[in-house]
């Protein structure tokens, strides 16, 4: 059953969505409805929004900030009940700021996919925000929530006791096309580069996981590939980022996959490649029950993230990723 209001069978609530045209927005539109909620307005500069009509197609719709601002303005203003109750914020990393401040000033707690922000001071001046406000602010760590990661954490805390650190590989190639680049998402200013655009999910989970952060190294930086050490309170982790289809394993090319991801711990895979399907509205459900990830909960990743952007890469030196050590790399 899906939990509403209060978790236990409140009236629906009203949202607004930010970003709607973009690759992640569908999954919060799905939460919203599985939670037994609507979409009252929605914004994005593109109008291919199509997928609205599956499942909120009566939402007001906006193409321009400036009138999406005044119609949630005047919902909250009506006393019809109409009023926005919480701001789903999907639009590109660099604008997440901003928009969880709109939300705020709506009167409105907002709801905000990964990354959170892009750097650590950003949290400090939302986290006072916040309280100004009396609203709160949300984020989507949905691998927090994903059963093998859980079941990893308990593991790993069972057995914290342990004097050695465990032995962690993490690579993840997810490969992307030539507009990636002339997209937003190659701006390192508006995405936070690759760790932050693909690898700010995993660095929580790391965190969740293996505890506080010890030590950060750069091994290598590049538009379209990262590498690098990672040392937490029960973990030494070598990890490997990249959108480029040439770093695919060759069992991956050969089934014609364009994704790989993979997480070793002491030799052992931890299989996680399923049970994303809900994870959003399984955020949702938590976030409405009021158990939802605050400001603080994303401060570790948002710090690890901000440091590799600014690192110097050391090269071919210490703790290599098998893939960074390649010839070519």
């Amino acid at each position: 059953m899906a939990i509403s209001e209060t978790g236990s069978g409140g009236a629906a609530r009203n949202f607004a969505l930010i970003g709607a045209a973009g690759y992640i927005a569908p999954r919060h539109m799905q939460a919203i409805a599985a939670t037994g909620n609507r979409l009252v307005a929605a914004l994005d500069p593109s109008d291919s929004v199509g997928v609205i009509d599956s499942y909120f197609p009566d939402s007001a719709f906006f193409t321009e900030f400036e009138r999406f601002d005044r119609h949630v303005d005047k919902l909250r203003r009506s006393g019809s009940g109409e009023r926005v109750d919480f701001v789903s914020i999907c639009s590109p990393n660099y604008l997440h700021d901003s928009h969880i401040r709109f939300a705020l000033r709506s009167d409105a707690d907002a709801i905000c996919e990964k990354p959170l922000v892009l750097n650590p001071w950003n949290i400090d001046g939302l986290v006072e925000a916040a309280a100004g406000s009396g609203r709160k602010v949300s984020t989507i760590l949905q691998l927090r929530l994903h059963p093998a990661i859980l079941s990893l954490r308990e593991r790993v805390r069972t057995a914290e006791a342990a004097a050695a650190k465990h032995e962690v590989d993490l690579t993840y190639v997810t490969s992307r096309g030539r507009w990636y680049l002339y997209s937003w998402k190659g701006d390192e200013k508006k995405s936070g580069g690759i760790a932050t655009n693909i690898g700010v999910h995993f660095f929580d989970m790391l965190h969740f996981v293996f505890g506080d952060l010890q030590q950060n190294r750069v091994h290598l930086s590049e538009p379209t590939r990262a590498s690098g050490y990672l040392e937490y309170e029960r973990a030494r982790v070598r990890w490997f980022l990249s959108v480029d289809a040439d770093d695919l394993p060759p069992d991956a090319l050969a089934a014609g996959k364009r994704t790989f991801r993979s997480i070793t711990v002491d030799g052992e895979e931890i299989e996680f490649s399923g049970g994303f399907a809900d994870l959003h509205t399984r955020s949702y459900e938590a976030i409405l029950a009021g158990k939802g990830f605050g400001l603080e909960a994303s401060r570790c990743a948002i710090e690890t993230v901000a440091a590799i952007r600014t690192a110097p890469p050391i090269g071919r030196a210490g703790d290599l990723h098998p893939l960074a050590a390649q010839d070519g790399r």
